[in-house]
């Protein structure tokens, strides 16, 4: 009897899901964050590029990991691959440890080609922060 309902089961999942339209099918894909680069960042203000390449595919949103020291992140600009840009005014500290909040990118999932960081290290230990840069597909 188990292995009627399982099979009965399996076979109502499967209908459904052929069932809906594509767009409404869940992709696994989708809401899974990439590591696109990392940097260290100098005690006086320092200005960062990562290059980002439209292999690595389509992003929704970004955000900012620290480690080893805290930074002041005054700002970031997004460079996509149809030549228009987003700027990012942030000027807040992030604890070595912490990140930034979830960025989201206008215009919905972009191809991202650098990512321009002003930021500087703050912190009393003179430990060298370490910035990476992840993205959300």
């Amino acid at each position: 009897m188990k292995t009627f309902a399982s099979i009965l089961c399996l076979l109502v999942v499967a209908n459904l899901a052929t069932a809906l339209p594509k767009s409404e099918i869940p992709n696994p894909k989708s809401n899974r964050w990439e590591k696109l680069g990392e940097r260290n960042v100098n005690f006086a203000v320092d200005r960062d590029e990562i290059f980002v390449t439209a292999s690595e595919g389509r992003f929704t949103a970004l955000k900012i990991k620290v480690r080893k020291g805290a930074i002041n992140l005054h700002k970031m600009v997004v460079h996509f691959g149809d030549g228009s840009e987003q700027e990012v005014e942030t000027r807040n500290n992030i604890a070595a440890g912490g990140e930034s909040r979830v960025i989201d990118l206008a215009g919905n999932r972009r191809v991202i080609t650098k990512v321009v960081f002003v930021y500087d290290t703050k912190n009393f230990a003179d430990r060298k922060a370490e910035v990476e840069l992840w993205g959300r597909h």
